[in-house]
């Protein structure tokens, strides 16, 4: 049997004399020890949480994976600079400040003002007949996202994604990485009917034929995306920065997936906000032994989850902080 440390030990000892009965706030208390932990304090600090929307197109979209056309994903990082998608209204509402990276939008680089270019390529190559970006190109997003998810001083940070093609990406690299069928990884994504379903699901066992047993890194390069990649380097650079990282739906799974797959360390960082409804996402998070936080039925990405889940770190780090104890409270504790 593991001992448990000394920090452990008291802080589990602070959440247990909190005026309660032990136990009674449930996935609050375990969250609130996790944040904990990744701070490495007794009173850890959640005040501040950025949001970063990576963009990126995919090669497997000219396949008809999608019931939305590639030009989209540009179109949707416009909304997002302008402050009208979803992501840009739940981060209003939760005070959770937002940025966009061109991780590889398809076409010239599109210069708006305020998107973020690190930009690795014009988009991906189709994964149906070979790799979908070099090795150099993987790990160029892997780097450029570790800089990325190690920057600034906020207690937590969420990540989003954007690119026409990305649940059939995700589920590519799911099966790569776990082995789990793409009849259960293959999901309806932005909402295809059920010819449109089983198209994709042929289109993409053709690909996964296309090679046999692959290391993380090569997965990722023969089946990922750049906004995938980027994300997965995010999370780790944000892990290893003492950042807790809140993990949204099916595609950004994907990415922790991956980021965990070549990084093992950084799995504590992580608190997964959501189940998605896209088809896949249960057996990804199994996949990563995690328990999500809220289950909403949501299915868009965009890192919407995340925000939802960003007011219950900052309760259950107010549980730690604010608290009182049966002594300072002078209340009697149990018997």
């Amino acid at each position: 049997m593991t001992l448990e440390t000394p920090f452990a030990e008291a802080l589990q000892r602070k959440i247990d004399l909190k005026t309660k009965p032990v136990g009674s706030l449930g996935r609050i208390e375990a969250l609130a020890a996790q944040i904990a932990t990744v701070q490495n304090s007794l009173s850890p600090r959640m005040e501040r949480c950025q949001m970063t929307i990576f963009a990126a197109d995919h090669g497997i979209a000219a396949e008809g994976v999608s019931a939305f056309p590639q030009e989209v994903t540009q179109q949707m990082v416009l909304n997002y600079l302008a402050g009208g998608a979803a992501a840009n209204a739940f981060a209003r509402s939760a005070g959770v400040e937002l940025r966009v990276v061109d991780a590889g939008i398809a076409g010239d680089p599109m210069g708006a003002e305020g998107l973020i270019d690190r930009r690795v390529g014009a988009g991906t190559a189709s994964f149906l007949t070979g790799p979908a970006m070099s090795a150099a190109q993987c790990d160029q997003a892997l780097e450029t996202g570790r800089a990325l998810g190690g920057e600034g001083d906020w207690d937590a940070v969420a990540f989003g994604e954007m690119g026409i093609g990305n649940t059939a990406t995700a589920a590519a690299l799911g099966h790569k990485l776990t082995g789990v069928g793409l009849d259960v990884l293959v999901g309806r994504g932005t909402g295809l009917d059920d010819a449109g379903l089983s198209h994709k699901r042929a289109v993409l066992e053709r690909a996964a034929a296309r090679t046999g047993d692959l290391s993380p890194a090569q997965a990722l390069a023969e089946y990922g995306g750049f906004e995938i990649a980027m994300m997965a380097g995010a999370m780790q650079g944000a892990a290893a920065a003492g950042k807790v990282v809140i993990v949204d739906g099916f595609i950004a799974t994907s990415a922790a997936l991956a980021a965990v797959r070549l990084a093992p360390e950084c799995r504590g960082a992580m608190v997964f906000a959501h189940h998605s409804e896209e088809q896949g996402h249960g057996a990804l998070l199994e996949a990563l032994e995690a328990k999500p936080l809220l289950s909403l039925n949501l299915r868009l990405g965009e890192g919407t989850g995340a925000l939802l889940a960003w007011p219950l770190l900052k309760a259950a780090t107010a549980m730690l902080n604010e608290m009182a104890s049966f002594d300072d409270a002078g209340v009697t504790g149990p018997a």
